[in-house]
């Protein structure tokens, strides 16, 4: 009994631990959010003396938030339409057609969530095709870095279906198109929505492509930015901590609304097979 209560206590005190650490950074920047530039320069764990909410006003003034605010809904608004809905024609067709080809080519995809990105190669191809510096360039490197993920998401998923399905439409007189539209697709609701909502997650919170691609302030998302008030001869701390605090709440706001349907996704048979 003994050795169960230590091992219980541990395990809540390492818990503790990493609690503290994912919180600790999170506690900064809302702290500091609301103080003094003076005050923030140190970025301590102090509370604020008095709280400055000017500096979200300012912030949204000076650093064309309400712009970056709406770049940040269409690259992750568009790229997620369309990455999960490729991801399911192709976890589908993979899916349902077992060849060593298709397996071949499911494996190849799903590489995708473990390997690197070659920036050196995307550079060259991005510059060829006149897609750098463009909103339309950045979707479309969203869209393609989505897929893996949610195909192996919905590969499992699609598994779970019966065949049968298929049969009694096609026999009903429906074409691959209407199959998967009407008969396939209302069924993947529950993994569509977990894989849409992890990628706008994943989109909205993404600091490298930008940074990369997109050299024209006016193109830039939320989490670029903060670079408007943090250069190499000035730092607003306070000013870097509301921006971060404005670009942070969507996605939590995201997050509590949508964490239900992550949890039924990854439970009813996305991640089987």
């Amino acid at each position: 009994m003994q050795p169960k209560i230590i091992q219980r206590a541990g395990a809540h005190t390492a818990a503790i631990l990493i609690s503290l650490i994912m919180i600790i950074p999170v506690y900064l920047i809302i702290t500091n959010a609301f103080k003094s530039a003076a005050q923030a320069s140190s970025m301590g764990i102090e509370l604020p003396t008095n709280f400055y909410f000017e500096n979200f006003t300012t912030v949204i003034d000076k650093g064309k938030l309400a712009t970056s605010f709406l770049n940040s809904v269409l690259y992750a608004s568009v790229s997620t339409i369309l990455g999960t809905l490729f991801a399911a024609m192709a976890a589908y067709v993979l899916s349902r057609n077992p060849t060593r080809l298709n397996r071949f080519v499911y494996f190849f995809l799903i590489m995708g969530i473990a390997l690197p990105v070659n920036f050196f190669t995307l550079t060259k191809i991005m510059q060829v095709t006149h897609l750098i510096n463009t909103k339309a360039g950045i979707i479309i490197l969203y869209t393609a870095t989505q897929i893996p993920f949610a195909v192996f998401l919905m590969y499992g998923f699609i598994d779970s279906v019966p065949r049968e399905l298929d049969e009694a439409a096609i026999i009903d007189g429906c074409g691959p198109v209407q199959l998967f539209v009407r008969i396939i697709l209302p069924l993947l609701t529950p993994v569509l929505v977990t894989a849409g909502i992890l990628n706008f997650l994943g989109v909205w919170n993404d600091f490298l492509l930008p940074l990369y691609y997109l050299n024209n302030s006016a193109n830039w998302p939320m989490t670029l930015a903060v670079y408007n008030f943090f250069g190499q001869y000035q730092q607003n701390w306070n000013l870097v901590s509301a921006d971060i605090l404005l670009t942070i709440l969507p996605v939590i706001v995201i997050y509590l609304f949508g964490q239900r349907f992550i949890l039924s996704g990854l439970t009813s048979g996305a991640v089987k097979g």
